[in-house]
């Protein structure tokens, strides 16, 4: 597996470890529809959440969420829609971007961005 995988599947075990510890129930990881993915379906309360998490080790080529492209979000806002068609029954869905920089000898930093839309 090259090198960029490894840190994305860090990530995401990060990313799961560090929600749980926030209230977050996780439902599913890398939930797939077609070519659409979602990295981390959670609820927390009445509210379902789909979560892109993006991991960069260094910022050298700017902050990991800096990598949200609007394509990105609407594939995200797309695989959100045919999860819920998949399991309906939820008033409050909101869209989240996690930002991981794992940083050598030193604790990883996050940052929740909350409620994204286009």
């Amino acid at each position: 597996m090259a090198a960029h995988n490894l840190l994305g599947k860090e990530g995401e075990d990060m990313a799961s470890q560090w929600l749980q510890e926030r209230g977050y129930t996780i439902v599913n990881q890398n939930w797939r529809y077609s070519h659409y993915e979602i990295d981390i379906v959670a609820t927390k309360g009445l509210v379902l959440h789909f979560i892109e998490i993006k991991t960069r080790s260094n910022e050298k080529f700017g902050e990991p969420e800096a990598a949200m492209s609007k394509e990105k979000i609407r594939n995200l806002l797309k695989a959100g829609a045919e999860y819920q068609y998949q399991h309906p029954g939820w008033k409050r869905v909101q869209y989240d971007v996690l930002s991981i920089t794992v940083h050598k000898n030193e604790t990883a930093s996050y940052f929740l961005i909350e409620d994204i839309y286009l």
